[in-house]
């Protein structure tokens, strides 16, 4: 007992888990329901008559009150059912699966890259104040994050491939004259090298380099923003004055400085991953790359509601485990943070 009760912190966060994508589900059920459009007469062109909308309603759960839509809904999302697609009458589910680890993986190299260009620069930039290279990082911090995805993107794509030639056409994450990487766990890039296909790595690098750029130069100014101030604020403070007076070494010093500095920065990487998930799928539709970009363009075109509602289920669900895992790497940097531990003032 007294070991659940010191992990009550974080077992009650897992266990909490399930309850709030049920509320976001709900949530997103009446957002999406008070879109207006009548899905009934996109699918039918608006010749169905008052049996046949009857019926197509109720295979679609749109017959009853509102309510009992709502409680049909949540149902399904407990059996991990999303419906089926208006348009194309397959499961949402089963195409999400094919489409997101494509996307997730594309954002997940915009993050774990804006974290090492962010970490990089910031230190330069604390351990070398009056640098030139400084006062770029700090200018580059200000600026990068209000800089729009799309266009950077379409200026990248102008400069790079219509202007240059250094860059592939944008018409998706191989060229023309690489066969298809067989699926293993639906990352593409990450697909070609389990199947040893390194002819297919080095093209969709040369295709990844555009899009992933882009992510990095408009989302890792905020990371370099709150590295700079953690940093700069463990540099002056006493348990690193404390270990340079005691002759601990350069790297003991460097690696306290970080972990001090580093939980609001990690904070922030949640926040980031939300932010560069919705830039990834602004990437998918210019450079051409199979995603959730491209579908989730034409639900919300054709009025596709079972599809608009999955897409902001499965993506509050990506979202809850990141910050969840955010939490866990929080409380393993900050000892504080952790179960059971008081802070002393």
């Amino acid at each position: 007992m007294e070991i659940l009760r010191r992990q009550r912190w974080w077992l009650g966060r897992i266990v909490a888990l399930p309850f709030q994508l049920l509320v976001f589900a709900a949530v997103s059920f009446l957002l999406v329901q008070s879109i207006p459009g009548d899905p009934v007469a996109v699918l039918t062109g608006g010749q169905a008559t008052e049996e046949n909308r009857a019926a197509i309603e109720k295979e679609l759960g749109l017959d009853g009150s509102l309510l009992h839509q709502l409680l049909h809904y949540l149902g399904n999302v407990i059996h991990f059912d999303l419906g089926n697609s208006i348009m194309s009458g397959q499961s949402v589910a089963d195409q999400f699966g094919e489409r997101l680890p494509a996307t997730v993986e594309l954002a997940l190299m915009g993050v774990l890259l804006s974290i090492v260009v962010a970490v990089a620069f910031a230190y330069l930039a604390v351990m070398r104040p009056k640098s030139p290279l400084a006062y770029l990082v700090r200018g580059f911090a200000r600026i990068a994050g209000g800089l729009p995805e799309f266009a950077v993107a379409v200026a990248a794509v102008f400069v790079f491939y219509a202007t240059l030639h250094w860059a592939p056409a944008p018409l998706g994450r191989l060229s023309g004259d690489i066969a298809e990487v067989p699926k293993v766990t639906g990352m593409p890039f990450l697909d070609t090298v389990l199947t040893l296909r390194f002819d297919a790595t080095w093209s969709m690098l040369g295709h990844l380099v555009l899009p992933v750029g882009v992510l990095v130069i408009c989302q890792s100014g905020v990371l370099i923003k709150m590295l700079l101030a953690g940093l700069e604020e463990a540099v002056d403070s006493a348990p690193t004055r404390f270990r340079i007076a005691t002759g601990a070494s350069a790297a003991t010093v460097r690696a306290s400085l970080f972990r001090r500095a580093l939980p609001p920065a990690v904070t922030t990487c949640g926040t980031l991953f939300g932010y560069t998930l919705g830039g990834a799928v602004i990437m998918e539709s210019i450079f051409g790359f199979a995603g959730i970009g491209g579908y989730l363009a034409d639900a919300v075109s054709s009025g596709d509601i079972p599809a608009m509602q999955g897409f902001l289920v499965i993506v509050a669900a990506v979202s809850l485990l990141v910050f969840l895992a955010v939490d866990l790497v929080n409380m393993t940097l900050d000892p504080r943070r952790r179960p059971g531990v008081r802070a002393e003032g």
